[in-house]
């Protein structure tokens, strides 16, 4: 908009502009609104003044200098040229010829084309505004040539505050939290949210009330979430499955649940860092600043990667309910032992914030593998960030990292890790990594990921590690568990039997691990 005031201000105009968004962010909207900035009679302004022919004319849809293309319905190369052709008279009563051309993406190749001549060598009369939802769908012969502006969804609360708006002049009463629901289910686009509106009147008989809309919307009270919360801080286990067991039973999607967790994690992290940028408006306001007090902002950022991982793993899971859980679950394990706590100064962690990690499963006689442990991220840079607690076998087993910087990490052991820089020192066998640029960037990417904060990583090669590297630990493990494989092979009752009835012998170097 302020691109578009200044150009307006300065007559500093292009011949063909590109509003691109997704749908019913106010693409024709501004076009129209531009147009009558470009022919108003008070002169080409960025406040036109509404009232004189021209504008009321536009606004009426019946100024004869203004031609709007539906696209979407007129692809076909004679429609272009038709329209093309009446480019090149002069404007009747306007002050330029103003072409609106929605969902521009959809006219065909030919069309294009023959639109390209035009704007290669437009009339000085001549004004095209494109609009499209799509626009990697436009040759960029016709792009280059066009000023482009890239609107934003609108975000909730200003949705919100239009919607109090439109009401208040309709005089129609409403609640606050009705109105959230709307411009939450809107998802950006203000048309939706004003259909949304629409429907939401009829259907509460001229008043909008939140338990009408959210019995509209389908939506499912969340109250639910911030009942996982209070339980997870409390460590209670058995309330976290029989919350997950009700809402198998009401059919709640564990996908967007986990996704609205994150929501809400999300808010309890402002509400503790930025108390301000929680409305005090906000139904909920007093809810999140209680779960704020009752958790460290080092517990809400490892709940919220959490549950971030926990749904792009969901489809993995053998189904969702069990994903779920088990994201509920890991929550719990890695939750700090003791009480809730209030979070302390920065660069201090509290004695809760220590993670404790349980191990899950123990080496048996059976060829059955372990499970692994996952490591809950520490802040850098605080007394916990020692290796002492971080456990480089741990954390690589969650690291999103594959390919020659997974072959890295694994030939590493973890030298320190201290205001954001990780040091890792490499056996002098494994030295070629060292300049392996592209491993090392990779696995850096991988630990700011985990982290979600930059970390700088640093290799250094070293003669004597301290400690075995995941890749020997990893080996040996390996054959400490064909050792116990074969053992338990060797005393099975059926072998037994098979080789004092049958002489069976068991193949040498035959027991393997199937991936």
């Amino acid at each position: 908009m302020q691109a578009l005031s200044n150009a307006l201000a300065q007559n500093r105009l292009h011949h063909a502009y590109l509003f691109t968004g997704t749908r019913g962010v106010g693409k024709t909207t501004i076009a129209r609104i531009f147009a009558k900035s470009l022919n108003c009679l008070s002169g080409i302004t960025a406040t036109p003044c509404g009232t004189c022919s021209a504008c009321t004319e536009i606004d009426s849809g019946r100024f004869i200098d203004l031609l709007e293309l539906d696209a979407a319905s007129n692809t076909q190369v004679d429609n272009m040229r038709e329209l093309l052709e009446s480019a090149l008279y002069a404007p009747t009563s306007g002050r330029f010829k103003v072409y609106i051309i929605d969902e521009v993406h959809m006219l065909s190749k030919s069309a294009f084309n023959a639109m390209l001549k035009t704007l290669e060598e437009p009339p000085a009369h001549v004004k095209f505004i494109l609009a499209t939802t799509d626009p990697q769908k436009i040759p960029v012969t016709v792009l280059s040539r066009c000023l482009q502006f890239n609107l934003k969804q609108l975000p909730p609360a200003l949705i919100l505050k239009h919607l109090q708006f439109v009401l208040e002049q309709e005089k129609i009463p409403f609640e606050n939290g009705a109105l959230n629901l709307v411009a939450r289910a809107a998802q950006g686009s203000m048309r939706d949210a004003l259909s949304l509106m629409d429907q939401a009147i009829a259907y509460s008989d001229s008043k909008v009330e939140e338990a009408t809309v959210r019995n509209m919307l389908g939506a499912i009270d969340q109250s639910y979430l911030f009942d996982l919360l209070k339980l997870l801080s409390t460590e209670n286990g058995a309330g976290l499955l029989k919350i997950a067991d009700d809402m198998a039973i009401r059919s709640i999607a564990f996908d967007a649940a986990l996704q609205d967790l994150a929501t809400l994690l999300h808010r309890i992290a402002l509400a503790q860092t930025v108390p301000n940028a929680i409305p005090e408006d906000e139904p909920e306001r007093e809810r999140l600043f209680e779960l704020a007090r009752q958790f460290s902002a080092e517990e809400v950022q490892l709940f919220y990667q959490i549950a971030i991982h926990g749904r792009n793993e969901i489809s993995l899971a053998p189904d969702e309910y069990a994903g779920f859980t088990m994201t509920l679950l890991r929550m719990l394990a890695f939750a700090p032992a003791g009480a809730g706590s209030v979070p302390q100064a920065k660069g201090m962690v509290p004695e809760r914030a220590t993670p404790s990690v349980k191990p899950v499963a123990e080496h048996t006689a059976h060829i059955s593998k372990p499970e692994v442990v996952s490591a809950a991220p520490v802040s850098s840079g605080s007394p916990a960030a020692g290796n002492a607690t971080l456990d480089w076998s741990v954390l690589l087993a969650q690291l999103n990292v594959q390919g020659m910087a997974r072959e890295l990490a694994k030939n590493c052991v973890l030298d320190s890790f201290v205001d954001g820089k990780i040091v890792l020192s490499l056996a002098p066998q494994h030295k070629q990594f060292l300049t392996n640029k592209m491993a090392q960037d990779k696995l850096q990417a991988a630990l700011s990921e985990y982290f979600a904060k930059p970390v700088k990583l640093s290799l250094t090669a070293s003669e004597q590690l301290g400690t075995a590297t995941p890749a020997v630990v990893e080996q040996q493990d390996r054959q400490e568990r064909l050792q116990a494989a074969s053992q338990a092979i060797e005393m099975d009752p059926f072998v037994r039997e098979a080789q004092v009835q049958l002489d069976a012998q068991i193949v040498e170097n035959s027991i393997k691990f199937v991936q």
